[in-house]
């Protein structure tokens, strides 16, 4: 198994295949940095291509900037390829497109978990591409942690991964704002996180119905309707102004629900708002 990357991921991934005693190549720009694995039973590669000779690579760059220069110079002809380089859908798509036209099997990945989890049940892949290459290589990869298969299109995984994340960075960022609002009157995070752990788990409870109202475009509701949550965010922007915080993070928010209400959604739930956003 080659390892193209040895930053705090790619030493991860590198590591956890050596737990599970396989045999691992790596290469790195930076050689030093093979250290530590090379203390475990790696071997330093000289060039990409040398990494390439065990048949299978992982690759886990920075950017696809840095990835094609050792793609290019890996010469995977005939071998396989799992990309685990973040990057957009159409990054994705390009690799896998170049992948074929070098008879590289190709299978591109987005790592949900951070380098500490690598080698834990913890630990979700996700990855789409040939699936034949996926299953080829299922048992090593699920090394790295649990494995899920999302298509052959081979942008998939990142298009999930960046819907995720977003999802992620929206729940931070409103956090982060709950702790600086109530921190204006000396509520400590460690006072606040209690409740505002309790009430994530319950909003997470609100999203199958979501989903389900966006599935079949009926966004009538008798629970709380989009008007009544519009107002809510312009209190909340109105306080967190008196307050004397910053009111970036509702303040889109609210431009984005004001402008849902007059599109003639103010009567509907808030999966209506998906329509704006569309």
């Amino acid at each position: 198994m080659g390892v193209l990357g040895l930053g705090r991921m790619g030493t991860a991934l590198a590591g956890a295949l050596l737990g599970a005693g396989h045999d691992v190549s790596v290469w790195n720009r930076s050689p030093h940095k093979a250290g530590p694995l090379l203390d475990r039973g790696a071997r330093l590669a000289a060039t990409p291509a040398e990494a390439a000779s065990a048949g299978v690579v992982l690759s886990c760059l920075s950017t696809y900037d840095t990835q094609w220069p050792a793609l290019e110079a890996a010469a995977l002809s005939g071998r396989t390829l799992v990309n685990l380089t973040s990057g957009t859908p159409e990054q994705a798509r390009d690799v896998s497109k170049w992948a074929a036209s070098e008879g590289v099997g190709y299978v591109d990945g987005v790592i949900m978990a951070v380098p500490q989890g690598i080698g834990t049940p913890a630990a979700q892949i996700l990855y789409s591409g040939s699936e034949p290459t996926f299953a080829a290589q299922r048992e090593v990869l699920e090394v790295l942690g649990a494995p899920v298969f999302l298509g052959e299109d081979a942008g998939l995984a990142a298009l999930y991964d960046l819907a995720l994340l977003g999802m992620m960075w929206s729940t931070m960022a409103g956090y982060l704002h709950a702790l600086a609002l109530v921190g204006t009157e000396g509520v400590t995070p460690e006072q606040f996180e209690p409740l505002a752990s309790a009430w994530h788990s319950a909003v997470g409870g609100f999203l199958p119905g979501i989903g389900s109202q966006v599935a079949s475009g009926d966004y009538a509701t008798e629970v709380s309707s989009l008007d009544i949550n519009a107002a809510g965010l312009g209190l909340l922007v109105e306080t967190s102004r008196a307050q004397g915080i910053g009111t970036a993070v509702p303040a889109v928010l609210r431009e984005l629900f004001d402008r849902a209400v007059a599109a003639g959604h103010g009567s509907h739930a808030i999966a209506s708002v998906i329509e704006e956003i569309r």
